[in-house]
């Protein structure tokens, strides 16, 4: 059985279980076994055993093999920690805007609390965020770690800021590579689903250890690619749940004609609409488009990495080097971009003479209207969607350097090192990106063969130099190539660049102090100095500002440009001391000041108590702080939309929404802050740890976080404010440097009966906003309908959230003869996870509502004997409320018609349950792994609320898959 204990607790169910320090039971002699003492996550101590005093998860390099996965992001997403609520990303939410998630990226958070707040390290040294931010967040790619290089994962999720600073709220991820390795190895893997699509991966990596100059050398070489899986691949996302899921606008070439371009105010459908007619809640019967054609549910992906990490004794010194580089490639979609008007109102403007011929001409209301050169055009509106979807491809290349030098000072250990971490992205619009103005040019007969729009002559006539003028651009042509090719002079190819570096010198110690009542106190001290800067900068025709009326000059589009840099520096200690042989006392704390925001204080006290040899009681308390990012302090105007909800604030309610609760996400424009503070942390864990045996293993913890100042924006509240705060409230665009509400003329042509108007102060909104609706000028009466365009909001530390859980843990090993049982189970279940409601100090309980599940669990069994192993995985997630809430009255309509709500307007979504099953063999040399995930097939839960019909986050619609893994050892 030489090869059997490779077997034994290699398993990802078992090497996430919190480690636990077990018991040293007495030798004949009664003189204990002496026990390796290493430094673990958590901890700057070098030599003392802290494996027992916090909740502590570990992934070796063989459980990441076992495993099947790929990627960091499809490896953690089954471990309960990084579950809860949207903070994890992966490339599964990728979208083709630039404000989207970063196509081809993945984040980890731990506890829910957001990607920002779980500090990322490699070998206990920070990342270079990704410059691409995930909203305003910045984050660690974690796809650009190299999966091959990593020896150990160790997650600690609790605050850590007393030990490693800012962003370690919700934990730390420490991804440990590789070194010293001695020897060859080789891996290729191969996956793919069973359905009929092709949804393949391919990995390859190669590492190689020898000794070279007096040191060891470790080098490694890694491959990936993986096919793109679309939502047409599978039958139950190809159809869209509900038939009211529809938006107004379809692709072009079948516009629908705009409701304010007909007689009686309906939308009239496009005579030639491939598919059938869809009847509105007003009645209306419309072209339709639903999103699922274009949906991708994972992008194609691919990366390569490469590094050496080198090791070599100098003398009493020991060098280390490491020095890596990876390079990503992906490419995002989203739906084709709506066409708007030119100033980005509703509806575009076309000519008179494309109105088809199957239409009534005494059914259309025309207009005259300026042109994109102020001429006097005569023409109407039309509803529709370019056909392209919008398509970004997106490389980002990761460097990473690190050298360091450690010793011994008498008893005393120490490390010095420098780090320099740099992400570089570039990305470009390939696909579905149009010109506003040269569009426009197009529909109103004012562009050129060229591309170029036409200048007006002496009589105010269109004229083009050196090109001929082309005629007014037909959206309803079907197959016209001459006219389809008007339309491509349109379409642009904006870009944006990014970087993002970070700099870092460090120093620590760490050694036994002095004996008090015979016990050795032991300490780690040490300081760091760090520079960060971070740019985001976007081609021109994709920003927006003041002078440009805030027009970006690209349709469906949005952008931002940051830049910002800050400089901090850092000072830690930390205490240990055992108070008797059965407690045991950790104290640190960390000293922070920043150029920006300030100074911060970091303390941490945890305390471990064992009755037994085979118990153990841990707790700790720790504060900790989220620096507000560096695109959250630099960014300008950033073009993105924000959500308000009416069900969150009655007054809004009531004014803005008609006195629903539906939410709403109009465009809007984000203003960083110099000013924000530090988000403020506080955690409390306690729990036990007992091993009745040593082939069994329970722990039990309780764990909470209190955090606040969250830097965010609150459209919601800002709606609130503007109600009795006309600073708020500006008719048209909100003027440069100002914040607030942009209002349509729709309700600022009207006066209450005090004859002021709805930007002036004591004006009845209430009131205006009824004389609107009478008079026709809003479809319906709320102020919501009067919203413009680009209201600015500022970025600020408003909002908190608690957050507290459990985490259940047990494994134990049935001995047989010649061979093993291993079983384990792991558990998170959350007890609360309230936030602030936007535009309101009350809290809202997620635990159990959309995304928010209460309960993760796996379970896992596994035979082993000689060289082979087998065994099954069943992982779990527990039901939650449908987001019914933030649906529209026509969707909540047909969900009350086909019975799918309950006597209170609700809806569960069910439970999750899928087995994952695994083998492996050892041929010597050779080992040779199978996985396959979701052996039943399972269907993903129906989540109405979610656009594309399932949960991608909690649920995965991949179906079964499997993965196949080869790895040859050479002599």
């Amino acid at each position: 059985m030489t090869n059997f204990r490779k077997f034994k607790r290699n398993s990802l169910s078992a090497m996430i279980l919190t480690a636990l320090a077990m018991p040293t039971f007495a030798n004949d002699d009664n003189e204990q076994e002496e026990v390796e003492k290493i430094t673990i996550t958590g901890s700057h101590i070098k030599g003392v055993d802290l494996e027992g005093a916090q909740p502590l998860i570990a992934i070796s390099a063989d459980d990441i093999k076992k495993s099947g996965a790929s990627t960091i992001s499809e490896l953690l997403k089954n471990i309960g920690a990084t579950r809860g609520g949207d903070g994890s990303f992966t490339t599964a939410q990728t979208g083709g805007t630039s404000n989207a998630t970063p196509a081809g990226q993945a984040a980890v958070s731990l506890r829910g609390l957001g990607p920002a707040s779980t500090l990322t390290l490699i070998n206990g040294r920070r990342v270079a965020a990704s410059s691409f931010a995930f909203g305003t967040q910045n984050f660690v790619d974690v796809n650009s770690i190299p999966l091959a290089a990593i020896e150990k994962i160790e997650i600690l999720a609790t605050g850590a800021s007393a030990t490693y600073g800012a962003d370690a709220v919700a934990g730390v991820i420490n991804y440990i590579l590789k070194k010293n390795y001695d020897g060859a190895e080789v891996n290729v893997s191969y996956g793919n689903s069973t359905a009929s699509s092709d949804e393949g991966k391919t990995s390859v990596n190669f590492v190689f250890g020898t000794e070279i100059a007096g040191g060891n050398l470790t080098a490694f070489v890694d491959l990936y690619d993986r096919a793109d899986f679309r939502a047409t691949d599978r039958d139950f996302t190809s159809e869209p749940l509900l038939a009211s899921n529809y938006s107004y606008l379809p692709k072009l070439p079948y516009p629908n004609i705009y409701y304010l371009s007909t007689y009686d105010l309906y939308e009239i459908a496009n005579p030639n609409c491939p598919t059938p007619l869809v009847t509105t809640e007003l009645g209306e019967e419309i072209c339709a488009y639903y999103g699922n054609e274009d949906d991708v549910l994972r992008p194609e992906f691919e990366s390569q990495s490469a590094g050496i990490m080198f090791t070599k004794e100098l003398g009493d010194y020991e060098w280390f080097t490491e020095f890596f580089v990876s390079r990503t490639s992906s490419t995002g979609q989203s739906s084709p971009a709506p066409i708007d008007d030119i100033d980005d109102s509703e509806g575009a403007w076309v000519d008179w003479s494309t109105l088809p011929a199957e239409i009534d001409e005494l059914d259309m209301w025309p207009e005259y209207y300026d042109t994109l050169l102020g001429r006097e055009g005569y023409g109407f509106k039309i509803d529709a969607r370019f056909t392209d979807p919008r398509t970004v491809e997106v490389d980002t290349t990761a460097y990473r350097l690190v050298s360091s030098l450690t010793g011994d000072w008498g008893d005393w250990y120490w490390e010095t090192g420098v780090m320099y971490s740099r992400s570089e992205s570039e990305q470009v619009a390939t696909k579905g990106i149009y010109d506003r103005f040269v569009f426009n040019a197009a529909t109103g007969g004012e562009l050129c063969a060229n591309g170029q729009v036409a200048q007006l002559d002496g009589d105010g006539n269109p004229v083009c130099n050196g090109s001929e003028l082309l005629p007014h651009y037909n959206p309803f042509l079907i197959g016209d190539t001459a006219n389809d090719a008007i339309l491509a002079l349109a379409q642009v190819q904006p870009t944006r660049d990014g970087s993002s570096e970070v700099f870092s010198l460090d120093a620590k110690i760490s050694g036994d102090i002095t004996e008090i009542n015979g016990e050795t106190l032991s300490g780690a001290f040490g300081v760091e100095f760090r520079q960060e800067e971070i740019t985001d900068v976007p081609s021109v025709n994709a920003r927006a500002d003041f002078t440009n009326d805030y027009l970006v000059s690209v349709y469906g589009f949005g952008s931002s440009f940051s830049a910002a840099d800050r400089t901090q520096f850092g000072a830690f200690a930390e205490f240990y001391l055992p108070l008797s042989e059965q407690v045991e006392l950790q104290v640190a704390g960390r000293y922070d000041h920043y150029d920006d925001f300030g100074d911060t204080f970091n303390p941490k006290v945890a305390l471990t108590y064992r009755p037994l040899e085979s118990l153990i009681i841990r707790g700790s308390w720790a504060t900790s702080f989220r620096a507000p990012s560096l695109t959250q302090a630099g960014v300008e105007l950033r073009t993105t939309t924000a959500t308000f909800d009416c069900g969150a604030n009655t007054q809004v309610s009531n004014v803005y929404c008609d006195g629903l609760g539906y939410e709403s996400s109009p465009n809007v424009l984000e203003l960083g802050n110099a000013d924000l503070k530090a988000e403020q942390s506080e955690s409390l864990s306690f729990g036990f740890g007992w091993s009745p045996s040593d082939n069994t293993n329970l722990t039990i913890d309780y764990w909470r976080f209190d955090h606040e100042d969250i830097v965010d924006t609150d459209l919601t509240a800002m709606m609130a404010e503007a109600l009795t705060n006309s600073d708020l409230r500006h008719c048209g665009l909100v003027p440069q440097g100002e914040v607030g509400l942009s209002l349509d003329d729709s309700v600022c042509d009207y006066q209450d009966s005090n004859g002021l108007y709805i930007d002036e102060s004591g004006a009845d909104i209430s009131e205006i906003v009824g004389i609107a609706y009478d008079d026709g000028a809003i479809r319906y009466p709320e102020l919501a309908e009067g919203l413009y365009r680009d209201h600015i909001i500022q970025l600020t530390n408003t909002g908190t959230q608690e957050v507290e859980g459990l985490d259940v843990k047990f494994d134990h090993v049935f001995e047989l003869s010649g061979s093993e049982i291993f079983v384990a189970f792991d558990a998170t279940h959350y007890l609360t996870f309230d936030r602030s409601k936007p535009g309101s100090t009350e809290m809202e309980e997620l635990i159990g509502t959309f995304r928010y599940p209460e309960t993760i669990a796996n379970a896992r069994i596994e035979y082993a004997m000689d060289n082979w192993f087998v065994g099954a995985r069943v992982n779990f997630t527990s039901s939650y409320l449908d987001d019914i809430s933030g649906l529209r009255g026509r969707n909540i309509d047909e969900l009350n018609d086909l019975g799918l709500l309950d006597e209170n307007g609700e809806r569960e979504v069910d439970a999750w349950t899928t087995v994952q099953f695994n083998a492996g063999i050892d041929l010597e040399d050779m080992l040779l792994r199978f996985t396959i995930s979701n052996v039943t097939d399972e269907t993903p839960p129906v989540v109405y609320g979610s656009r594309r019909g399932f949960d991608s986050i909690n649920h995965d619609a991949l179906g079964t898959h499997y993965n196949l893994s080869l790895t040859y050892f050479f002599k």
